[in-house]
């Protein structure tokens, strides 16, 4: 079931538009064990509610030569957890991600940045609530590492952005004390799954 799970994830990814960056591009597979989205918020300029998504599963095309990349992710918005039962409750009503009725997020990436060999930023399209908007992901690392638990070749990275909520339609309590700007750190690591290792 779970690979079921995985492999209709990646299709949905295909259906979105997914674009091989083609070339040398090695393909990886993200691992749900080491990918998570965590996001924060001001509340009320006094302290800040904070809670992530995780089991985040997807692909990963990366080709540092040529210095192209695409990764697209599926986000199981039902794994959102704050640390307080009854706050993730609310925050899965429709109040705020309406999880029943859209049980899945995605980001798209559009464009990969370098700066010199290391990649700087990931632009994409990200899908919350049945509608997309695009985004910069900032990197804060990326690496590839040879794993030695895995036996294969890993990369990843921690990456950063803040979004606008409302222009995804979640606009509860902006005006109440939960500010409109959502501060965003994902991290992701996959492990490649074709024999281009080292490419």
């Amino acid at each position: 079931m779970k690979l079921l799970k995985k492999s209709l994830s990646i299709a949905v990814l295909v259906g979105l538009g997914t674009v091989s960056v083609a070339g040398n591009a090695a393909t990886y597979e993200i691992d749900p064990h080491h990918a998570h989205v965590r996001f924060s918020v001001d509340h009320f300029g006094t302290s800040t509610n904070a809670g992530g998504f995780y089991n985040l599963t997807g692909i990963v095309e990366y080709d540092p030569e040529a210095k192209k990349g695409f990764v697209g992710v599926t986000i199981p918005m039902g794994s959102l957890e704050t640390g307080i039962k009854p706050f993730n409750k609310h925050l899965k009503s429709a109040d705020f991600f309406n999880v029943e009725k859209y049980p899945t997020a995605y980001f798209k990436s559009t464009e990969w940045q370098f700066d010199g060999d290391k990649v700087k930023a990931v632009k994409g399209d990200l899908t919350l609530l049945d509608q997309t908007h695009p985004v910069t992901l900032t990197a804060t690392n990326f690496n590839c590492y040879d794993s030695p638990m895995l036996e294969t070749q890993v990369c990843g990275g921690d990456f950063e952005t803040t979004i606008d909520r409302t222009k995804w339609g979640i606009d509860t309590y902006t005006d109440g004390g939960m500010m409109k700007n959502v501060k965003l750190k994902i991290q992701i690591e996959a492990g490649l799954k074709d024999d281009k290792k080292g490419s």
